[in-house]
């Protein structure tokens, strides 16, 4: 990845997270000298032209990234070339799969040893390995994420390099996603001549802004409830053990609202922030919203509490479909961290006590934990998938490959993927 340098030894990284609700950019500082990330720009609008991280509209799209991109430049006083995006989608699955190389074939009868030690390019092998497998011919790996490997009968080893052995295996998660989605939504950005140097899987980018390393090695849950999908990502022994795309999301109790009240969907959006309690018990019987009405008819008002039940229903319905995601997993004891929840969902009024209570785990709400300057601007639950995009070229243990190579534009973004962070800087 080719970045901009402003002065010396910083550098900047730029992520744009495409949801169906908002649309924000966020601009970067990545000093080498002490490895922080400074946020130094960011901006949000309100999403058109993309649902369920299918375009609908491809040229409303382009004038609303433009528009966001141009207020993060304006704000952090730069101008950005290279963007990674965030991707989400029904179209996405995610599956675990596993390979196994030789390692030093002895030469000899009487050699029962290897003296070599693994390499880079016997780790690089085990996960290319990893990728062979059959994928519909509209489908690409997006990530390739290591959970483990493994030396002859010894397991659980996190980083094999310079270990010697006969024979090396590893597992890894893969996350696919359908060609056409992503290479419409790069093709959006690479219209307004900015690069795509990357496309992240929105749960993963939101963990690795909000989760810790105890979290994420005794067992912990990043869920993302964003506007129209509830992204899941499990997490267990430092690594990505489950992840899925759950096609409901905040938007569906909004509409939930507008229908059982006979009103605007803009209506219901601001009732649900201002009033609306995902736990009904914690809400007020008393106090009465007022509704619009049209003219000539009677003024009409709501309990808060009765709006609430509406909000509390869905919502059970969508931690419902959580717990058997979460279940897939199929990994003892997942949930020892409980649940973090993220996305513009997890700011509805009192969610964490709802989830607590039909999960039976601590949940807390995700903030970002490791870039410098958030406070006060982008210390909300919905911008930790945005701001994970900044962290993701510096901390993924990402490894992709390209499996359409007729593909010429998505086969130049997932080259770039897969460079460490050495390559990158």
């Amino acid at each position: 990845m080719t970045s901009i340098i402003n002065e010396r030894d910083k550098k900047i990284i730029a992520g744009l997270d495409i949801g169906s609700s908002n649309v924000t950019c966020a601009i970067g500082n990545y000093n080498s000298s002490n490895k922080n990330i400074k946020l130094e720009g960011i901006s949000s609008t309100t999403s058109y032209g993309i649902k369920k991280g299918i375009i609908t509209n491809r040229d409303h799209l382009i004038e609303l990234l433009d528009k966001v991109i141009s207020e993060a430049e304006l704000m952090a006083n730069t101008k950005v070339n290279n963007i990674i995006l965030s991707i989400t989608g029904e179209n996405i699955r995610s599956i675990n799969t596993q390979a196994a190389i030789p390692l030093n074939r002895p030469n000899s009868s009487n050699y029962t040893q290897s003296d070599k030690p693994i390499n880079n390019e016997d780790i690089y092998q085990v996960l290319e390995l990893a990728q062979a497998i059959s994928l519909p011919a509209d489908r690409d790996i997006l990530h390739t994420l290591p959970q483990e490997y493994l030396i002859d009968t010894l397991d659980e080893i996190k980083n094999p390099l310079g270990m010697s052995g006969r024979r090396l295996e590893g597992r890894v998660h893969l996350v696919t996603a359908a060609t056409t989605a992503m290479t419409n939504l790069v093709n959006c950005v690479e219209e307004l001549g900015i690069n795509v140097n990357g496309l992240v899987f929105q749960p993963l980018a939101a963990g690795l802004a909000t989760l810790q390393e105890d979290e994420m090695e005794l067992g912990v849950t990043l869920v993302e409830i964003g506007s129209s999908t509830t992204n899941i990502a499990v997490y267990n022994s430092g690594a990505v053990r489950h992840s899925a795309v759950i096609p409901i999301g905040s938007s569906s109790i909004t509409n939930d609202i507008a229908v059982m009240l006979q009103i605007s969907i803009d209506e219901a959006e601001q009732i649900k922030m201002k009033y609306a309690s995902a736990q009904s018990s914690m809400s007020s019987s008393k106090l009465d919203i007022s509704l619009s009405s049209e003219d000539g008819k009677l003024k009409r008002s709501i309990p808060e509490q009765e709006i609430s039940k509406y909000v509390e229903a869905r919502m059970q319905e969508i931690f419902h479909l959580v717990i058997r995601e979460i279940s897939r997993a199929d990994i003892k004891d997942p949930l020892t961290y409980g649940i973090v929840l993220t996305g513009g969902g997890a700011e509805l009024r009192n969610i964490s006590k709802l989830a607590e209570h039909s999960i039976g785990v601590k949940v807390r709400k995700g903030k970002s934990l490791k870039i410098e300057g958030v406070q006060d601007i982008a210390d909300e639950s919905r911008y930790c998938t945005v701001l994970g995009l900044l962290l993701w070229p510096l901390y993924s243990n990402d490894h992709t490959r390209m499996q359409n190579p007729s593909n010429r534009s998505f086969k130049k973004i997932l080259k770039k993927i897969r460079h460490t962070i050495e390559d990158i800087f």
